[in-house]
């Protein structure tokens, strides 16, 4: 199988070129082998290749900054994704594309399920949502994965901010009334993988499927644990656990509102694969005891 990786360079995409590696030969493209702002690039790569699976890890992920570039946010998010599941619909490729848990408005009590009412209240959000439609609408073969509160250790996200901001100053505020399921990129690239080779076989129809560590926590009682944690494991940090102040959302202000419930009900998936998905502090464990191994051995 002839598999095209988009968005490389990114969290998901550095451990997507593992996990795919079994199922095909892999061509892993990054911002500078495809710019997804222009639609004929897109489609002269995608001829170029004549993948038989695209696995779409690009997107426009800068929440805030997409509440005055709307433009470029919807030109990558739903854009670009259309005309990439045009290709796969043209061309019989099964498309894999990722969403996100800002495509809820975070008002419900319990976990999202697949079938709730989209309703974003960002631009990002909205931008997210036009690509999942595109996709449904397009006629492509296809898995679209919604995910939440993504991390690992090569990238730019909370559990790594936390840790430098706790190495930096004694102190910390950090929002307390949002909750989601932290979700490691490296178990999100391995249930694409077992979800790919399901799909080929007929197991898994195309369809929606949120894909998330179990458990639920608040930016807050995650700062807490990882400070906890990283000093236990030895961390040199001026910060500790007494020192973190929760707040409200509003005394946090930013230019994109954020869901308040961000938990995904990923049974759906699991049930289908026959996976029992970890809790959310298993991967984080496993990120911090890399980092620290990393720093004993620089």
């Amino acid at each position: 199988m002839n598999i095209l990786l988009l968005g490389k360079t990114g969290q998901l995409g550095f451990e997507l070129q593992r996990t795919l590696l079994p199922l095909g030969t892999v061509t892993a493209l990054g911002r500078d082998g495809l710019d997804l702002e222009s639609t004929d690039k897109i489609a002269a790569t995608l001829e170029a290749h004549a993948p038989d699976l695209i696995v779409n890890a690009a997107a426009w992920t800068k929440v805030d900054l997409a509440e005055t570039e709307s433009d470029r946010a919807f030109r990558i998010n739903a854009d670009a994704v259309a005309t990439i599941a045009s290709f796969a619909q043209a061309h019989g490729a099964t498309l894999v594309h990722y969403s996100t848990d800002y495509v809820f408005d975070g008002r419900k009590q319990d976990p999202y399920v697949e079938t709730d009412e989209a309703n974003p209240l960002s631009v990002y959000g909205r931008s997210k949502r036009a690509g999942e439609r595109a996709v449904q609408t397009s006629g492509c073969k296809f898995i679209l994965m919604r995910t939440s509160w993504v991390f690992s250790a090569e990238g730019a996200n909370f559990i790594n901010t936390i840790l430098r901001l706790a190495r930096e100053r004694p102190n910390l505020r950090v929002v307390a009334d949002q909750f989601g399921a932290p979700t490691s990129a490296e178990l999100i690239a391995d249930v694409t993988a077992l979800a790919v080779a399901a799909h080929r076989l007929e197991h898994l129809p195309d369809g929606i499927y949120h894909t998330t560590a179990q458990g639920r926590t608040s930016w807050y009682e995650l700062a807490c644990h990882v400070v906890r944690r990283a000093r236990e494991l030895g961390f040199d940090l001026q910060a500790d656990v007494t020192n973190i102040e929760p707040i409200a959302t509003e005394e946090y202000p930013l230019p994109a509102a954020r869901p308040r419930n961000c938990v995904l009900n990923s049974h759906a998936l699991a049930d289908r694969l026959g996976l029992e998905l970890p809790d959310w502090t298993v991967h984080v464990e496993r990120m911090l005891q890399q980092l620290r191994k990393r720093e004993l051995q620089s």
